[in-house]
C-alpha cells in the first residue's frame, strides 16, 4: 500500500514537472523575440534558426539515405564528437552525418569551412514539443548521438517514440545534477537513452546508483582528438622561426582574471617569448594588456615579422590548438571565471599545463586528474603562479612533468573506437 502511494506521488510529480517544463519552454519561445530587440546575441540566436526546418527538409529530400545525428552544445563538445564521427564514417562510409548545435558561437565557427566527414550542419530547434517532433520527423535519423550533456527532453522523446537508438558519450556527471537529486521528470531523460558512455568511473557509479544499467566506462574522446591534432598540427612557419631555440609559454583562452596574475610574471621574466590567445578577441582588452606588459608586443594580424618582439597576441580563431606545439609549457584560462577551457590540448603535445584555481573541480574532472598525474598545476594567485613557474625551470622537475603528460594522454586514447565498436554491435543502424 505504501509502495503504491509512493508510485502515485512520483507519477503526479513527474506530470507536474512535465507541465511546468512545457510552459517554461513555451514562455521562452514567446519572450525571446522581445529580448532579441535589445540583445544582439539573442537576435543572432533567433535569426540563425529562421527557415531551419525548411532547410533541413531540402537537405533530406536530396540525401534520403541512412543518417546519424550528432547533437552538440557548442564548439568544445563538437571537438569531442569529431573522433567518434571519423570512426563511424570509417566503418559506415555511406552513412550521412548531420551535426546540430545549440550555441551560435559553435555553429558560426563550424560553418566557416567544410568539416571532415560531416554532410550537414544545422541548429537544433528549440525544445517545444511540436517543433522537436517535427525536427526529428524531418531528420529521420537511423541513430542519434548526444555529446557530454545538452539533453533536450522533447527531442529525446520524439527519438524514443520512433525507436531510434539514442547514445550519450563523453558523459561526465556530478551528484548535484538534477538527474541524481530526485526521481522524476529529469531523471526520466536518462532512462530514455539506450547507451551512456562515461568519461570516468565516478559518473558510471552515479548511473548505477539510480538503477541505470546501460552505462559503460569509455573515457573522454577529447584525448583522441588532441592526439590527432598533435600528430598533424597546423604549422605557422613565421611563428616557428620566431620561437626557434627560445623558451616559449603559450597562454590559451585567457580572460582578464587570468592576465591579472600572468602579467606580473611576464614583467619579471625577461628571457621568455609569450604567445597569448585571448578568449575574447575584442581589441580593447589586448591593448590594455599590451600597455601593462613591459615587453615589446605585436598582434598576429598586423605583421608576420616578429623580430624584436617577445609577446605575440593571436587575434583570430582557429590557431590555438596547434600553437601549443611551440610552447615549453602552457597556461589555460577560464578557471577563475565561467569555466576552465581545454587543458588536454597542450597535454596532447606533451607539455605541462597550468591553470587557475577552480571553485568546483567536479565540473572539470580532468583538472584534478592532471594534478594527480603530475602534468597539471593549479595556481591560486600570482605568487602561486611564480612558484610553479620556477619549479618548472628545474630540468628534472620539468622532464618528469612532460613524461607524466605523455603517459596520461597515451593511456587514455581509444575512446572513440570503443564507443563505435559497441554501438554498431548493439545497434547496426536498423533500430532498437
Amino acid at each position: 500500500m505504501v509502495s503504491h502511494a509512493k508510485d502515485v506521488i512520483a507519477f503526479g510529480y513527474f506530470w507536474q514537472m512535465n507541465l511546468l517544463y512545457r510552459i517554461a519552454i513555451a514562455l521562452i519561445t514567446y519572450l525571446l523575440p522581445l529580448v532579441g530587440l535589445f540583445s544582439a546575441k539573442i537576435n543572432h540566436f533567433l535569426k540563425g534558426r529562421k527557415g531551419l526546418h525548411k532547410n533541413l527538409q531540402n537537405f533530406r529530400s536530396k540525401n534520403p539515405g541512412d543518417l546519424a545525428w550528432f547533437h552538440v552544445a557548442s564548439l568544445g563538445e563538437y571537438e569531442q564528437a569529431k573522433p567518434v564521427i571519423a570512426k563511424l564514417k570509417q566503418e559506415k562510409p555511406s552513412l550521412f552525418i548531420l551535426v546540430s548545435f545549440f550555441s551560435p558561437s559553435g555553429y558560426d565557427i563550424a560553418i566557416r569551412k567544410s568539416q571532415a566527414h560531416v554532410d550537414y550542419i544545422t541548429y537544433i530547434s528549440l525544445d517545444r514539443k511540436s517543433w522537436a517532433f517535427e525536427f526529428v520527423s524531418i531528420l529521420n535519423p537511423s541513430i542519434a548521438f548526444f555529446v557530454k550533456y545538452d539533453l533536450w527532453y522533447h527531442h529525446i522523446l520524439a527519438l524514443s517514440q520512433k525507436k531510434v537508438p539514442i547514445i550519450l558519450f563523453s558523459a561526465s556527471f556530478r551528484p548535484t545534477q538534477k538527474y541524481f537529486k530526485s526521481d522524476g521528470f529529469f531523471r526520466s531523460i536518462l532512462f530514455k537513452l539506450d547507451q551512456i558512455f562515461t568519461q570516468n568511473q565516478a559518473s558510471l557509479d552515479l548511473l548505477e546508483h539510480i538503477g541505470y544499467s546501460n552505462g559503460i566506462l569509455a573515457g573522454d574522446t577529447r584525448f583522441d582528438r588532441v592526439v590527432e591534432t598533435a600528430r598533424s598540427p597546423k604549422t605557422f612557419p613565421e611563428i616557428e622561426s620566431w620561437a626557434q631555440d627560445k623558451k616559449v609559454m603559450v597562454l590559451g583562452s585567457v580572460w582578464e582574471e587570468d592576465m591579472e596574475i600572468l602579467i606580473p610574471l611576464m614583467n619579471q621574466v625577461k628571457d621568455y617569448l609569450w604567445i597569448i590567445a585571448p578568449h575574447d578577441l575584442s581589441p580593447e582588452p589586448m591593448a590594455a594588456w599590451a600597455n601593462s606588459i613591459q615587453l615589446p608586443s605585436t598582434k598576429y594580424s598586423e605583421t608576420k615579422d616578429f623580430e624584436g618582439k617577445q609577446v605575440l597576441f593571436i587575434d583570430n580563431i582557429g590557431m590555438l590548438s596547434s600553437l601549443y606545439q611551440y610552447g615549453d609549457f602552457a597556461y589555460v584560462g577560464g578557471a577563475f571565471g565561467k569555466g576552465l577551457h581545454n587543458i588536454l590540448e597542450p597535454l596532447g603535445f606533451g607539455i605541462p599545463v597550468l591553470f587557475g584555481s577552480l571553485k568546483n573541480t567536479s565540473k572539470f574532472p580532468e583538472s584534478e586528474q592532471s594534478v594527480n598525474e603530475g602534468c597539471g598545476f593549479e595556481v591560486k594567485n600570482a605568487e602561486d603562479l611564480k612558484k610553479v613557474f620556477e619549479e618548472l625551470q628545474v630540468e628534472e622537475f620539468y622532464q618528469k612533468a612532460k613524461e607524466a603528460s605523455n603517459h596520461w594522454v597515451s593511456a587514455n586514447i581509444g575512446a572513440a573506437e570503443k564507443i563505435i565498436n559497441r554501438v554498431l554491435l548493439n545497434y547496426p543502424l536498423n533500430g532498437r
